[in-house]
C-alpha cells in the first residue's frame, strides 16, 4: 500500500466517526428541544397586552432580569434577540420571541398573545385578524415582475 491510499482511509475512518458522533449529538438535542417545547407548552399563559415597541437587540442591552443572561451560553450573550415591550395589565414587561412572531406583531396595538415565562409563542388580534406584512422583494423578482407587466406593488409602494 502507499502513503496515499493509506492517507486516504485515515481520513475516510476520520469522517465516518464525526458522522456518526454528530448523528447522536443530533438525536438527543432533539430530544432536549422536545422536552423543552412540553414545558412550553404546559407554562403557556393567554393574556392580552399593549405591544409598545419592538426592536432586534444584543441580549445584554435589552433590559431582561439577570437570572435569563446568567442561563444564556456565554457564546450566544452578544447575539441580537427580537425584543418587545408591552404593558401586561398596570406592568411594562420586557419579553422575547421567536422572528416569525415578531414579524406579526403590531406596535402600539392591543393583542392576544400566548406568553409562556417571558417568551412570546403565538400572537393574535384582539379587533379582527392581524396584518402580515409583505416580504421584500429581490432584485430578481422585481425584475421578473417588470417582465411579466405586474406593476401593482409598485404602484402600491410609490404611493405610500
Amino acid at each position: 500500500m502507499t502513503t496515499f491510499s493509506i492517507v486516504m482511509i485515515v481520513i475516510i475512518v476520520v469522517l465516518l466517526a464525526a458522522c456518526i458522533a454528530l448523528y447522536f449529538f443530533g438525536k438527543k438535542a432533539e430530544k432536549r428541544q422536545a422536552e423543552q417545547q412540553e414545558q412550553m407548552e404546559a407554562a403557556a399563559q393567554t393574556v392580552s397586552m399593549l405591544v409598545i415597541d419592538k426592536k432586534k437587540m444584543k441580549l445584554k442591552e435589552a433590559g431582561l432580569p439577570a437570572i435569563v443572561l446568567e442561563n444564556t451560553p456565554k457564546y450566544l450573550r452578544r447575539t441580537k434577540v427580537s425584543v418587545v415591550k408591552a404593558k401586561i395589565g398596570p406592568k411594562i414587561m420586557t419579553l422575547m420571541c421567536d422572528n416569525k412572531v415578531f414579524e406579526v406583531i403590531p406596535v402600539k396595538k392591543e393583542v392576544k398573545a400566548v406568553v409562556s415565562g417571558i417568551y412570546i409563542t403565538e400572537v393574535k388580534g384582539v379587533r379582527g385578524p392581524l396584518e402580515v406584512p409583505q416580504k421584500k422583494q429581490n432584485w430578481f423578482q422585481k425584475a421578473k415582475s417588470k417582465i411579466t407587466g405586474n406593476k401593482t406593488k409598485d404602484k402600491d409602494k410609490k404611493k405610500k
